[in-house]
């Protein structure tokens, strides 16, 4: 089958590789949409701490199951399907304290190859993180389930009230995302900064009350005129670069928020105010990856239309085109890309 084989940062190429084949518990998928993702552009441009290469790349995906392996009762040949390509394994130290999404195990026994005509489900994932689609979705809009899930349960570390504002900085995938999904829960204001107005396009129909082009505004400036001076409520950092996790300080009120959510390069480095964390009282959270609840109140989110996430996908190409859309991405052209198998 064709894969995409990510073989050094910057060289990427389109290879024939093995068909997978279901063993115990296992699903095999015909993909039928895999989006391209912020994950995989960083390990594209700088390679990636848990993605060893040569590698297959691509983890956003949906498809119909083509394959079932023996055990396997949730799903049948022909059945639609949406799925992460992650799980915990439910027994270790994390595990067993409720951090799924620490697990030991979880990086080593996801999945990657959604760029490429089939991929395998293992057990641990085809029993806990994949679901049937629902009709009315489309295999795209199904695809978005695991940045969906990373988004939630970020968002789930500092539930925000009806009377916040936020601010998210970072229009990217991500950052849209959450703009999304703090329209949901009913916040009372959101405000995204970003760059690109195609981007921030985007932001306001997916429910951004106020975008800042943080090429053409001072952003705190901005933040703090949108807050009476005070503050946001709540900020999100979804750039990962350090100078922007720095400048969070100054957006947040006294005894308000800050969610580190975008991954910096490894070995980076972030100093902050001590005087403003201790005496403002300011609580600062990292945030990584997502766990079996996140994934099912995504799909929930998901499946009952309360997001569209329609306004991210900038277009669909076919599977031998992957390398544009990368190229594309990394000019600025779009948001995300659907590819099609």
């Amino acid at each position: 089958m064709l894969a995409g084989v990510l073989i050094s940062p910057g060289h990427l190429e389109m290879q024939e590789v093995e068909r997978p084949v279901a063993g115990p518990g296992e699903v095999v998928l015909k993909v039928e949409a895999a989006l391209t993702c912020g994950t995989d552009m960083k390990a594209f441009r700088r390679g990636h701490p848990k993605m060893p290469m040569p590698t297959l790349l691509g983890h956003e995906f949906s498809g119909t199951v083509e394959e079932v392996g023996s055990g396997v009762t949730r799903f049948k040949v022909g059945d639609q399907v949406m799925s992460v390509h992650s799980a915990p394994c439910n027994s270790c130290f994390f595990c067993l304290r409720a951090q799924q999404n620490l697990c030991e195990s979880i990086m080593g026994t996801k999945i990657l190859g959604a760029y490429a005509e089939y991929i395998k489900l293992p057990r641990h994932i085809v029993e806990q993180n994949a679901f049937i689609k629902p009709p009315g979705l489309s295999f795209t809009e199904a695809a978005m389930l695991e940045p969906l899930a990373c988004v939630i349960y970020g968002l789930e570390q500092f539930p925000a009230g009806r009377g916040d504002t936020v601010v998210v900085i970072g229009a990217g995938p991500v950052g849209l995302l959450q703009a999304a999904a703090l329209r949901e829960y009913g916040v009372k204001k959101v405000i995204l900064a970003g760059r690109h107005s195609i981007r921030l396009d985007a932001g306001l129909a997916l429910g951004a009350d106020t975008v800042i082009d943080v090429d053409k505004s001072d952003l705190l400036k901005e933040v703090l005129a949108e807050t009476g001076s005070r503050g946001a409520d709540l900020v999100i950092e979804s750039t990962g670069r350090p100078d922007v996790w720095e400048s969070t300080l100054s957006m947040v009120r006294k005894g308000g928020n800050v969610l580190l959510f975008g991954g910096c390069p490894e070995g980076s480095r972030a100093c902050f105010d001590t005087t403003r964390l201790h005496y403002n009282e300011i609580t600062l959270k990292g945030v990584f990856h997502f766990t079996p609840s996140a994934v099912k109140k995504a799909y929930e989110m998901l499946s009952a239309g309360k997001i569209d996430v329609r306004p991210l996908i900038t277009a669909e190409l076919p599977l031998k085109e992957l390398p544009r859309a990368f190229e594309m991405l990394i000019a600025g052209e779009g948001i995300k890309y659907a590819i099609i198998p």
